[in-house]
């Protein structure tokens, strides 16, 4: 008997149906449209099968189920001639949104958000320790709100339903009056104080490993970008790595550290890290913060951005606005607009850049202009340097050692209670710095303006 086709034998999809809102109060980067396709990628990315979508434009979110009363008597028919088996918010919905929805499509219609989606996709990625627990504790802080009686088993919805975080343990029994939900409280405030302690041990011994690669004198570059701009590719190529690469959203979780051979002989370390997006689940960025740090320490941001993508401006800008976020919007940047060579004529992009951030078209894929990138990289880290007056105060002595090490002192005038040091700082190293300007300075703020001429 001839062997069945594994499509046969796979289980279908889950249908999904997709429900876009545009709040005139709260202003999107991308134009609904574009965002409701983004989620769409993000869908397919989970393994879902979208079967429809519909739009709303609104002042504010309903009080009570965020789209119009209407939209949701209209969405319900909608799901049930689609045989939609989950609907997909391109927001992030409030506890009494997610209620109220599910009361009104019952138990059959999942209802699952933004952050739900980017949630499951992470849990189904993370590879190492440290993203699964990292994935495990945004998704207990993002459930514990939205916790309701029905949901009482939670070993069974760890990871958002898919994904590989680890158990809980199990529900302990109920003391005396203790409801259901209470115990379940009880138990995700314990799993959470408990994925937190773990991650404060990752940390300590990412910042144990950072502090050795700073005596070492190898600065680090850390590759920053929208989600599938092309980063791991990049990495592959000025590294000759092996760093996982799909064409997919989220491909690549878990940061990944390699040395790079620099043009003029000198050696930098880059780092490849998780891709940004826009609205960015608050719970990821703070439960990320062990692996964002090494974007924080970096001594140059390497901003791979796709230049192909119709939205290349507004991913650029979600870039930024993340990157100010975390804290690492005063950290030198460089940008490389990837991908040329899907550009029938490269040279046709212009493109310029205010307060003379350096941009280098590239295509990582291929290597063109990976020299020029590298040769430029490397100016930035070693050749170019600022002069600069600080005031040290004395309980920072790691930064005084740094300027000897790394700068070139001209003078030095003890005060009370700090040191006032002039001299010559690499580009690289001014962010070490930055709280003791003298005079302090302002951030400036970067804009970058991209355009294919006919």
């Amino acid at each position: 008997m001839a062997k069945k086709s594994t499509e046969s034998t796979s289980p279908p999809r889950e249908r999904a149906f997709l429900v876009g809102v545009e709040l005139r109060s709260e202003p999107s980067i991308l134009p609904l449209d574009d965002s409701l396709a983004e989620l769409s990628l993000l869908a397919d990315t989970a393994g879902l099968e979208i079967v429809g979508e519909t739009t709303q434009k609104l002042d504010k979110p309903n009080s009570e189920t965020y789209i119009g009363s209407g939209k949701v008597e209209e969405l319900k028919i909608l799901v049930e001639e689609t045989l939609a088996d989950l609907v997909i918010f391109d927001s992030e919905l409030s506890p009494r949104h997610q209620r109220e929805l599910e009361e009104k499509f019952g138990e059959n219609v999942r209802i699952l958000d933004r952050t739900a989606l980017i949630l499951d996709i992470f849990a189904r990625h993370a590879d190492t320790r440290e993203g699964i627990l990292q994935v495990e504790l945004a998704y207990y802080e993002y459930r514990l709100p939205r916790l309701t009686r029905a949901w009482t088993h939670l070993a069974r919805q760890a990871g958002g339903g898919g994904g590989r975080t680890g158990s809980t343990g199990g529900v302990g029994l109920r003391g005396p009056g203790e409801t259901q939900l209470e115990v379940d409280r009880r138990e995700i405030h314990k799993r959470i104080t408990h994925l937190k302690e773990e991650l404060e041990k990752v940390r300590a011994h990412r910042h144990r490993y950072r502090e050795q690669r700073r005596r070492s004198n190898v600065p680090t570059v850390a590759l920053v970008g929208y989600t599938n701009a092309g980063k791991s590719t990049l990495l592959n190529q000025l590294s000759n790595a092996d760093v996982y690469v799909a064409n997919q959203l989220f491909a690549t979780l878990d940061p990944t550290t390699r040395r790079v051979e620099l043009p003029a002989g000198h050696t930098a370390l880059f780092t490849d890290t998780v891709g940004f997006i826009q609205k960015l689940p608050t719970q990821l960025v703070a439960a990320f913060r062990a692996t964002l740090e090494e974007i924080n320490e970096a001594d140059l941001l390497l901003h791979v951005l796709d230049v192909t993508h119709p939205n290349a401006l507004e991913q650029w800008q979600s870039v930024q606005e993340t990157l100010v976020d975390i804290g690492s919007g005063d950290i030198p940047v460089i940008t490389a607009l990837n991908k040329i060579d899907r550009l029938a004529d490269p040279a046709s992009i212009s493109h310029s850049l205010t307060h003379a951030t350096p941009t280098v078209p590239i295509s990582a894929l291929t290597g063109q202009g990976t020299g020029e990138l590298l040769q430029l990289i490397e100016s930035q880290l070693f050749e170019n340097y600022n002069a600069v007056t600080v005031h040290i105060p004395y309980r920072e002595g790691q930064l005084i050692s740094l300027f000897h090490e790394q700068g070139k002192v001209e003078s030095m005038t003890p005060k009370d209670q700090y040191i006032t040091i002039q001299g010559m700082l690499p580009v690289r190293m001014l962010y070490h710095f930055k709280n003791y300007f003298y005079p302090p300075q302002e951030p400036e703020e970067e804009r970058i303006d991209l355009e294919n001429e006919e």
